[in-house]
C-alpha cells in the first residue's frame, strides 16, 4: 500500500485559511464577509513599481543570479542604510518571498532534531518550515495580559537545551502586533552570545511601527555571526504576490550554505526583482500616509474591541494585527459559527482563531487574531457584526 511521508502527515494546515470553505459558502448564500483573517493589505501597490515591470525591455526572460540580481542587491544596500543597517550586496541573498528566507535559515543553520525557541503566539508557518526542515519548535509563552512582551530572560534560558540552535522573533510581531523594545533586543543579544545561538529576526513589518522605534537585529553590536535577518517586500509595498524576500547576514559560513540552497532552486522571480528594485526609489515619504492610515485603523479596531463587553485587546505597537480575548470557550468553534450560522444586516466577519498561532496545545482557545487591512468604515461594520454575534452566541 502506498503511503505519504511522515513529513507530509505532520505538516500543519494553515490556521489562517482553514475556514475558507465556510466563508465561500457564506458568500454563496449572499452574506457579505469582512475578511480580518489574513494579512492581505487593501492598500494599492504603488503604480510606479508596477510600471517598472510593465516597461521592462528584454528579449529573453532569463534566470537571474541565484543570489538575486546584483542591481537589486545594490539597491537593497541603499534601502537598508536608511534604517541604519550597514551591509554589502554579498551579504544579501534574494529569496522567493520571506518564507524561503526563513526555510533557508532553518536548513542552513539547524540539523534535523535540533530545537528552535519561539515566543508564542507566533506566525503559524514557522511550524510548517520547522516540519519541512525536521526541526523541533520549543514555544515559550508570552501573555496577552502583558501585551505579549518578551518573556523574562530567565524563562528564555530555561528553555535552552543542548539541542537548541536558534531563537526566532518577528518584529513587529505577527500575529500580536507587539513591537520589541531596544532593551528586549539587547536581552536577546545577551542570550544568543552567551549560549552561542542564532537569532532569526523576521522584519517583514519594519515600516509599520506606531509607538516607539524599530530596533533591527542588525543594529545589535557584537553578535554579527549570530544574526540572520529575514525580510520581504510583501507587506511593505502591498506586493504579496510578488514573492520576493531576502536573507541578510554577515556570517560568511551561513551565506555559503544558503547559497547552495539558492542554487538548487535556481533563481528568485525575475519580474518581482524589477518591482522590488524600483520600490527603493519611491519617495522617502511614501510610508508616511500608509503608516498613518494603518494607525487610524489600529486605533479604531482596538477601541471598538475593548468597548465590547467581555473583550480584551492590548494595543499593538506595530504591524497590522491585533490579538483579542473573547468571552467564548472555544474561538475555533465561534469563528466557524460566524460563517455558518450568523449574519447581521446580511454581513458577517471572518477571524483567525488564535489556537493555530500557539505551539503549546490548549493555549489561545479564547483568542483571535484580527488583521486590520480593511478601511475604517469596513472595520466599524465588522465590529458591529462581532458585537451582535457575541451577544447572540452567548445566549445559546
Amino acid at each position: 500500500m502506498l503511503t505519504i511521508s511522515n513529513r507530509g502527515e505532520t505538516m500543519p494546515a494553515s490556521p489562517i485559511r482553514k475556514l475558507v470553505p465556510f466563508a465561500e459558502a457564506a458568500k454563496k448564500r449572499g452574506t457579505k464577509v469582512y475578511h480580518l483573517n489574513i494579512g492581505q493589505p487593501d492598500i494599492e501597490t504603488p503604480p510606479q513599481i508596477l510600471d517598472a515591470v510593465r516597461n521592462s525591455d528584454f528579449k529573453v526572460l532569463e534566470y537571474s543570479h541565484s543570489a538575486g540580481n546584483e542591481s537589486y542587491r545594490k539597491k537593497m544596500v541603499e534601502y537598508y542604510s536608511r534604517s541604519g543597517i550597514n551591509v554589502t550586496p554579498e551579504e544579501i541573498i534574494i529569496t522567493t518571498g520571506g518564507s524561503e528566507a526563513i526555510l533557508f535559515g532553518f536548513m542552513a543553520c539547524l540539523d534535523a532534531g535540533d530545537e528552535v525557541i519561539i515566543p508564542e503566539p507566533f506566525y503559524a508557518n514557522y511550524n510548517g518550515f520547522a516540519v519541512e526542515a525536521g526541526v523541533i519548535v520549543k514555544p515559550i509563552f508570552s501573555s496577552i495580559e502583558t501585551g505579549f512582551a518578551l518573556p523574562p530572560m530567565e524563562e528564555l534560558e530555561k528553555a535552552i537545551t543542548p539541542k537548541t540552535k536558534a531563537i526566532i522573533i518577528c518584529n513587529p510581531n505577527n500575529p500580536t502586533g507587539y513591537l520589541y523594545s531596544k532593551e528586549e533586543m539587547e536581552i536577546l543579544k545577551q542570550i544568543i552570545v552567551k549560549h552561542n545561538l542564532f537569532l532569526f529576526s523576521d522584519e517583514a513589518y519594519r515600516e509599520f511601527c506606531y509607538e516607539g522605534t524599530h530596533t533591527s537585529a542588525m543594529h545589535l553590536t557584537g553578535a554579527d555571526d549570530n544574526i540572520l535577518l529575514m525580510d520581504t517586500i510583501s507587506k511593505r509595498y502591498s506586493a504579496c504576490g510578488g514573492r520576493i524576500g531576502a536573507l541578510v547576514t554577515k556570517n560568511k559560513a551561513v551565506l555559503a550554505a544558503v547559497m547552495k540552497f539558492a542554487q538548487a532552486r535556481l533563481s528568485p522571480p525575475s519580474f518581482a526583482q524589477i518591482l522590488g528594485e524600483a520600490a527603493v526609489d519611491l519617495p522617502l515619504d511614501y510610508f508616511d500616509s500608509i503608516k498613518a492610515e494603518y494607525k487610524k485603523r489600529r486605533d479604531t479596531i482596538v477601541k471598538r474591541l475593548n468597548a465590547i463587553p467581555g473583550v480584551f485587546c492590548p494595543n499593538p505597537g506595530g504591524a497590522f494585527y491585533a490579538m483579542a480575548k473573547l468571552p467564548v470557550e472555544d474561538a475555533d468553534i465561534f469563528c466557524q459559527w460566524l460563517l455558518e450560522s450568523f449574519s447581521y444586516k446580511g454581513q458577517t466577519i471572518m477571524l483567525a482563531p488564535a489556537s493555530g498561532f500557539y505551539g503549546t496545545p490548549g493555549l489561545g482557545k479564547q483568542e483571535v487574531r484580527l488583521a486590520y487591512v480593511i478601511n475604517t468604515t469596513a472595520i466599524n461594520a465588522a465590529m458591529d457584526c462581532l458585537e451582535k454575534a457575541l451577544e447572540e452566541y452567548n445566549k445559546k
